[in-house]
């Protein structure tokens, strides 16, 4: 599975960036869950968002409910490609990090904040700055 993550950059506080990753080179059973999760210095980890393969089940970590939004398009039918988005609102000082898409072969569900995730790519950076 590759995964290549791309849409960070800066941007002032409430201020938004869509975050797109290109999933590809899987079958339809490698995973069921796609999602990111961020790594900012000094902290730890945190899975902030995930949706199934389906598109039919998503979550979302306290942190980032009501302002970030997850979503997925297949490139074709059969899974082999996926295009998966986070589009980030009124971003926050708190915010910044690392941005990494992953996948993982256990179903999209709140534990997403917590899981060793089976595959990620390279990360995206986002700054929030005035």
């Amino acid at each position: 599975v590759q995964l290549q993550a791309s849409g960070g950059g800066l941007v002032q506080p409430g201020g938004s960036l869509r975050l797109s990753c290109e999933v590809s080179g899987f079958t339809g059973y490698d995973f069921y869950a796609i999602g990111w999760f961020r790594q900012a210095p000094g902290k730890e980890r945190e899975g902030i968002s995930c949706i199934s393969l389906s598109g039919t089940r998503t979550y979302y970590s306290d942190s980032v409910k009501g302002r970030f939004t997850i979503s997925k398009d297949n490139a074709n039918k059969d899974n082999a490609q996926n295009t998966v988005y986070l589009q980030m609102n009124v971003l926050k000082p708190e915010d910044p990090a690392v941005y990494y898409c992953a996948t993982d072969i256990y179903h999209c569900d709140k534990t997403w904040k917590y899981r060793d995730y089976g595959d990620w790519g390279q990360g995206t950076q986002v700054t929030v700055s005035s």
